[in-house]
């Protein structure tokens, strides 16, 4: 995936500023496709370049005024061209899982802390994902293609988010079974 695309959904889904799409980011995007204020400012004017995006006319032209963005025929048709194009699963890259490759080579003290804060990040993840679930997808709105297809991208995330919290408790329950001081009583 790509931030253009991302943005492009985004701003089909509803024009708006690059204020608004930081923000629209912050509570949904971004939970599987991050970005920065300034990434996103920057790729606007790539796509406002490419004639995918246009600023919407404003009402009353002022200097510093925040521009709205709408997507044009073009960027909807290099979005469903995206979205139709295969692309093979790319590998987990996780800083976490590289630390622990390295301290089973050189050893380390904060491992188990580390650990612990993974598993309640993920915990408190988890937890929002589910309050988004019940607020945002009642049973009732599961069933139109947009909400539907909205609502198996954050299934998504809270499956991912269960995986991690059970294989971090999995994990801290190895490492205190491994313990030098484990079984002495």
């Amino acid at each position: 995936m790509s931030l253009p695309h991302a943005i492009l959904t985004a701003l089909l889904e509803k024009p708006s500023s690059g204020l608004e799409l930081t923000r629209r980011f912050d509570r949904s995007i971004g939970y599987f496709w991050s970005s920065t204020h300034q990434q996103i400012y920057r790729e606007l004017g790539r796509l406002e370049q490419a004639g995918y995006i246009r600023a919407l006319p404003s009402v009353a032209p002022a200097r510093g005024q925040k521009k709205e963005y709408e997507v044009l025929p073009a960027g909807r048709e290099e979005l469903a061209g995206w979205v139709d194009t295969p692309e093979d699963p790319k590998p987990l890259r996780s800083a976490l899982l590289l630390r622990m490759r390295a301290a089973a080579v050189v050893g380390g003290t904060g491992l188990r802390a580390e650990l612990e804060r993974h598993l309640g990040l993920h915990r408190r993840q988890l937890e929002e994902y589910l309050e988004i679930e019940v607020r945002d997808f009642p049973a009732e709105r599961r069933t139109a293609e947009p909400d539907r297809l909205r609502h198996l991208v954050l299934r998504g995330g809270i499956d991912l988010e269960r995986f991690w919290v059970e294989w971090l408790t999995h994990a801290l329950a190895e490492l205190d079974a491994t313990a030098p001081d484990a079984g002495k009583a």
